[in-house]
């Protein structure tokens, strides 16, 4: 039973890979020690978004992740 973490735009780069498996469940916690203290401190950012199952949270504390689903890790868009 797992869940699949993916890193988008520039966490990608501090992740040094494009996603990672994790046992499920998993909750805010759980996916905080899971990506570590770098990609922590970003996800602590309200300009950071996170997304289960396809939807994004309004509450990251919220997160329940259960076995099968994605979260996507959604750095902030930038473009013009």
């Amino acid at each position: 039973m797992a869940v699949t973490i993916l890193f988008l735009g520039p966490l990608r780069d501090i992740a040094g890979e494009d996603s990672r498996s994790a046992a499920a469940p998993l909750d805010w916690e759980g996916l905080l020690a899971e990506v570590g203290p770098e990609i922590a401190d970003q996800l602590a950012e309200d300009r950071v978004n996170v997304a289960c199952a396809g939807k994004v949270l309004t509450e990251k504390a919220a997160l329940n992740a259960r076995d099968g689903d994605e979260i996507a890790l959604l750095p902030p868009v930038s473009g013009g």
